[in-house]
């Protein structure tokens, strides 16, 4: 059975090769790479185009598209992508954040830990996965707890790299919060590191994003003997 043709009317980009590209996972942009017609289309024709080219995939690979186990994968690939692991890179899902006047005066760091995320490697489309620690002093504002996590969890859910992941995380909660006293530790277990390549099932990745008071000995070494 011959795959139908349903390419995209994509720019020519210039193939490089693997060598060429390498395994160097350094972002490029702190901002996620985005075309300016990136939301042309709605979520069920995205969906629509994903299944067909997926499927297609599946077939260039060999599979058997009618055996019952394989026939609903491309679906299923599909609208996980659009409505799960991606759902971040749409701006009309990201959470609202509300702030609350500081009552209470409650002038120390605000630290959430161990905030649970999942990735996807922007390099392979494979996850990576880890936990996130946040911090950050209140100028007059606070916000709920859980926004902190859904911020995390907003900006995990598109293709990353952790460095930019981490910044994006950073510098949002600067601007949600109206404070420059931010602090962000991720820490990742990369599966295109530990299932393909060099295949190291054990290391994992650290990142770190200091800003305002966050920046001094003294306020960093609080907030890290508070997360370790």
């Amino acid at each position: 059975m011959k795959p139908k043709e349903t390419m995209l009317n994509i720019p020519l980009i210039k193939k490089l090769s693997c060598d060429e590209i390498g395994d160097d996972h350094m972002a490029t942009s702190p901002d996620t790479p985005m075309r300016e017609d990136a939301f042309a289309l709605d979520d069920e024709i995205k969906i629509e185009l994903i299944r067909k080219h997926f499927f297609e995939i599946m077939h260039i690979l060999g599979l058997d598209l009618t055996d019952d186990s394989l026939k609903g994968t491309p679906e299923r690939v599909a609208r996980m992508y659009v409505n799960e692991i991606f759902s971040g890179l749409n701006p009309a899902n990201k959470p609202v954040i509300r702030l609350f006047d500081n009552k209470y005066k409650y002038n120390q760091m605000i630290v959430e830990k161990n905030i649970t995320f999942y990735s996807c490697c922007e390099h392979h489309f494979v996850p990576f996965f880890g936990k996130a620690q946040v911090a950050y002093i209140s100028s007059g504002k606070v916000i709920g707890l859980s926004k902190l996590n859904r911020l995390v969890q907003y900006y995990a859910k598109r293709p990353q790299v952790q460095e930019r992941l981490t910044m994006q995380i950073g510098n949002e909660l600067k601007k949600s919060l109206k404070t420059e006293d931010v602090a962000v530790v991720m820490e990742a277990k990369h599966l295109c590191v530990a299932s393909r390549g060099v295949k190291d099932t054990a290391s994992t990745t650290i990142t770190s994003f200091y800003s305002g008071k966050f920046e001094d000995d003294k306020f960093k070494s609080e907030f890290l003997e508070h997360i370790k």
